[in-house]
């Protein structure tokens, strides 16, 4: 498992930082770095000073843009989305006003170094395992992972060991892996460089990553965190710690899905001795665009200065608000929210609260018709809905107004439900996970072929398979296809769930790779 030398942040166009634990407010006394936001000042000052625009972007800050556009993005923005120039500094070897946010990102979340990421969380998985794996490195992953780490498995060579997460019966759910499993996976896999972990899930679901942490380290293992849905943790003591606090080495969040970045924008956060900090620069110089857009950047850099100012303040609001709307759902008849202290099995221990997964069950009608109802007749727009549930999520932004009206909505449609039947049930046990006949990038490589869903027990899949619920995938490429499996599929097919994945939805063919 020998890699190259580790270098420092400081050495790859970070900055070490103390860990920081953000106040609720902040007086005079604070220093001025933190309370500015050095992206989009140095995107000030550069419109500002007349500079006449003989370069990208075509629309010549705003000069050519198209009135729609002008409608879009207001005058100031469109003088300052530009990019390249000197004293805007360079995202792949950041030296100024870039360099100086990042540092100040990662002293806020009491990370090592932070990682400004242009193509979302997606392309901050990309980075995070490129970094830290090389082709044929064993790597462990939960089953119900984000397409996106298959993606990384493509770009990296590694070799996936797949590890089942617990799955609610009662909510039709994925939920986290249990640190047994782990232990089992270690034991069969010594070779492992890495374990990658959802936490917390889409649904809020958290472990106990810090136990998790410990172990896999103790064995000389990485702990990588898809994040995604976690950078608020970081902001309120009543919700579960961030995956950098739990002792992660690195973990990728969507600062645009909570908090208040532009889509699209993300962090990489990394901590401790384990990573090379130039590696990670360098991977996430490869995955990015060379002309990143300044507005995303700047979005950023923004974000960060307002959970600096008053991050604990909103995000305990946030908080406030979602704990007095799950109780108030609770007593509408036929809803029911998950609650923290339903979930006290190993693979779900904790719950970020400003999830809000609703069942609907009670009802007598499914997720997907509750979000249908919701949003044409009560113009709500939930996050998500499966068979069972529709989830919302309360935000920073989130008001007693919004509460209120979504309470409203949920009433209305709990009085006018009108439901026929109990909706489905998902069937207890999942399949064994198929066998691996190729790994997810030989599978990318490999030539394919179509055949008939009844045909294709024995075939290496060439593309992934899941339902919803409960989201976790029955094939991905590189699988080899077994009649237990099938049968599930079929099992699934049947009771008219939610297929993602496969080119023909109706699973009358699937993609398989073709034999030589």
């Amino acid at each position: 498992m020998s890699r190259a030398r580790k270098t420092s942040p400081a050495d790859s166009g970070g900055t070490a930082a103390a860990p920081c634990t953000p106040a609720a407010g902040h007086t005079a006394a604070a220093t001025n770095a933190e309370a500015q936001a050095p992206i989009a000042a140095a995107m000030r000052a550069y419109a500002a000073d007349g500079a006449l625009a003989m370069h990208t972007p075509g629309h010549k800050q705003g000069l050519g843009a198209h009135p729609l556009l002008r409608e879009l993005i207001t005058p100031q923005g469109l003088r300052e989305e530009v990019s390249l120039m000197a004293e805007l500094d360079d995202l792949h070897e950041p030296t100024g006003c870039i360099r100086e946010a990042q540092a100040l990102a990662a002293e806020l979340y009491g990370a090592d170094a932070a990682y400004f990421m242009i193509n979302g969380t997606t392309g901050a998985n990309h980075t995070m395992l490129l970094a830290a794996l090389q082709p044929g490195d064993t790597v462990l992953l939960p089953r119900n992972a984000h397409r996106s780490l298959v993606g990384a498995l493509v770009l990296t060579g590694a070799r996936p060991v797949w590890l089942q997460p617990e799955v609610s019966t009662a909510w039709g759910i994925a939920q986290g892996v249990p640190l047994a499993t782990i232990k089992q996976a270690v034991a069969a896999h010594p070779e492992a460089r890495a374990l990658v972990l959802v936490y917390p899930t889409y649904y809020g679901v958290t472990v106990d990553l810090a136990a998790i942490a410990d172990y896999v380290h103790s064995h000389g293992m990485l702990l990588l965190v898809d994040e995604a849905h976690g950078p608020h943790l970081k902001f309120s003591d009543a919700l579960p710690r961030q995956a950098i606090d739990c002792g992660a080495d690195m973990a990728a969040q969507s600062t645009h899905k909570i908090v208040g970045a532009m889509t699209q924008a993300s962090l990489l956060l990394v901590k401790g001795p384990r990573v090379d900090y130039e590696r990670v620069r360098q991977a996430a110089s490869l995955l990015q665009s060379t002309s990143p857009n300044q507005l995303l950047l700047a979005s950023l850099d923004i974000a960060r200065l307002q959970l600096w100012e008053s991050g604990r303040e909103r995000v305990g609001h946030a908080v406030q608000l979602a704990t007095e709307l799950r109780a108030a759902i609770n007593a509408v008849p036929g809803l029911h929210a998950l609650c923290p202290e339903e979930l006290t099995t190993p693979g779900a221990s904790g719950l970020d609260v400003t999830k809000i997964t609703v069942s609907v069950r009670g009802l007598g009608i499914s997720g997907a018709e509750a979000e249908h109802r919701l949003r044409y007749a009560h113009k709500i727009e939930c996050e998500l809905s499966d068979a069972y549930n529709v989830l919302f999520i309360i935000s920073y932004a989130d008001t007693e107004a919004t509460c209120a009206r979504l309470l409203a909505a949920l009433k209305a449609l709990a009085a006018g439900a009108q439901g026929t039947a109990e909706p489905f049930a998902v069937p207890e046990a999942l399949p064994p996970v198929p066998a691996q006949a190729l790994t997810p990038r030989e599978a990318f490589f490999a030539p394919v072929r179509c055949v008939p869903l009844a045909q294709a027990v024995g075939e290496v899949a060439a593309e992934q398979v899941m339902f919803y619920p409960p989201g976790i995938p029955l094939l991905v490429p590189g699988d080899r296809i077994d009649a237990a499996t099938l049968d599930y599929i079929r099992a699934m097919q049947a009771l008219g769930l939610k297929v993602v994945g496969p080119a023909d939805s109706s699973l009358q063919t699937l993609q398989v790779i073709a034999q030589p």
